[in-house]
């Protein structure tokens, strides 16, 4: 079938390939340096108990019947070396089947992951990640020529995720209809990063053009990436600079870095190399395989689509438990005011009113108001992006944050590693107790005067002094 493949897309597939599987190794990393706290046997959210009372169906994976942290970790650390061996181009040679295979694996360790990561994976990037990678199974590799069924496949994805945002936002925040909200997106952002207080500090007008931007990158150009080239190429370019402008702005784990892989999929780069003279054939089996599987995505893309379309749309959902097609979507609404939860122990066996608290300092997100905000994505902080939820709502906090303060009232090492500063380093406190405060950025005179990149303010208390109980 000559209409199964296009050779033009050589160079487009391997670079997505090469990016889609560091993205990958950075998952697999952030689930074996943070699992044993969050999920693992003894966790916060523990996994057995988790398994116990969900059914398979609902969450297939790795870990039914048995679980334990060694079997976690062995998963996670055999996906991150995985993942490096095709950062390296490790599969490009081998035969088309085993080629599929490896990335199949890939796919399979990371829901295996997902299903048990309860609140911790609730992100629209694991789905994002997973959906991208179960296509990429069917990609090929250096033995075939790109399959034009996927390439569409991966454009319908990025559709969903560029549209799908783009409708988020102009039936939720009145702001993004009067080109406002980036007055405040900046320094109301889960996690910050370190030109954020400058892109908080730009001239509202320009904040204007970027709400534009957003808008017409978002609803028009998804559209452009079903066009002949070289329009298609040109949509897809503009999306990844506009990523790139995402990236310098904030942090949002590999949200960005997967879908610039995705826009780099849809770009015909046949001018910068050329393909390998004459490919092969694709293999009967392989075409019959990749056209079933393109029906069964179509068929799976019914309610995603009404999503799209419906006046409540949602976002981040998934359909399956596989998380094949799935709806995406993001700052639908952006917060005015940005709250902070600071976490505070002290050693005094009895806390009175000139009791001395010490604060917990968390990797990502604002604590210390004299520290300027890191860059950690691709990499992703949970613990931290919990935080920042828990803080506009307590429902959030709900099912995780008793059994994270009574980690810290047990100076718990797996739970303190999750964190930049213990400031109770030889013996546990006695109490521990949750404040909240309104954070904003600091004007240029204020940050002039007294070096800090934040102002707070006091709100109220969001958990009294407790301790262990005896």
């Amino acid at each position: 079938m000559e209409w199964f493949a296009d050779s033009d897309y050589w160079l487009s597939r391997l670079v997505f390939q090469r990016a889609l599987a560091a993205v990958y190794l950075v998952a697999f990393l952030t689930a074996a340096l943070q699992f044993r706290a969050l999920i693992g046997e003894k966790g916060m959210l523990p996994v057995p108990e988790f398994v116990r009372r969900t059914r398979f169906r609902d969450a297939p994976g790795l870990f039914w019947p048995y679980y334990s942290d060694r079997l976690f970790a062995l998963c996670c650390w055999t996906g991150a070396a995985l993942s490096a061996a095709l950062v390296a181009g490790a599969a490009d040679r081998l035969p088309l089947a085993v080629a599929m295979a490896w990335w199949a694996v890939l796919w399979v360790l990371y829901l295996s992951i997902v299903n048990v990561g309860q609140i911790w994976y609730g992100f629209g990037w694991e789905s994002l990640l997973l959906e991208t990678g179960f296509l990429a199974v069917f990609l090929g590799n250096e033995r075939t020529a790109p399959p034009v069924l996927v390439l569409l496949l991966l454009r319908w994805v990025l559709f969903r995720v560029e549209f799908g945002a783009g409708l988020i936002k102009i039936r939720g925040d009145r702001c993004w209809r009067d080109l406002t909200c980036l007055y405040y997106h900046h320094e109301t952002q889960p996690m910050p990063g370190p030109l954020s207080w400058f892109f908080h500090r730009l001239p509202r007008p320009l904040h204007r053009i970027e709400a534009a931007a957003s808008h017409t990158v978002q609803l028009v150009l998804p559209v452009l990436l079903f066009t002949p080239q070289p329009v298609a190429t040109f949509a897809a370019a503009a999306i990844v600079l506009t990523q790139l402008w995402l990236v310098l702005s904030g942090n949002f784990s590999w949200l960005n870095w997967l879908t610039i892989a995705l826009a780099l999929s849809a770009m015909n780069l046949s001018h910068l190399a050329a393909p390998p003279a004459h490919p092969p054939p694709s293999p009967l089996w392989y075409e019959i395989t990749v056209i079933a599987v393109t029906g069964a995505v179509l068929v799976l893309s019914y309610r995603p689509a009404r999503n799209l379309l419906s006046r409540r749309q949602q976002m981040n959902r998934s359909y399956d438990s596989l998380h094949l097609v799935n709806a995406y979507g993001a700052f639908g609404t952006v917060g005015r005011m940005r709250m902070e939860l600071v976490v505070e122990g002290t050693d005094e066996t009895r806390p009175h009113e000139g009791t001395v608290w010490r604060e917990y300092g968390f990797k990502g997100k604002p604590t210390d108001l004299r520290r300027l905000p890191r860059q950690f994505a691709p990499y992703h902080l949970r613990l931290d992006w919990m935080m920042w939820f828990a803080a506009l709502s307590p429902a959030y906090a709900r099912p995780w944050f008793g059994p994270f303060v009574q980690r810290l009232l047990e100076n718990d090492r797996d739970t303190l590693r999750l964190l930049a500063h213990n400031p109770f380093p030889d013996a546990p406190p006695t109490h521990v107790r949750a404040r909240l405060y309104r954070y904003r950025f600091t004007t240029w005179r204020e940050l002039r005067t007294t070096g800090a990149w934040w102002h707070r303010t006091f709100v109220r208390e969001f958990l009294r002094p407790t301790r262990l109980s005896r």
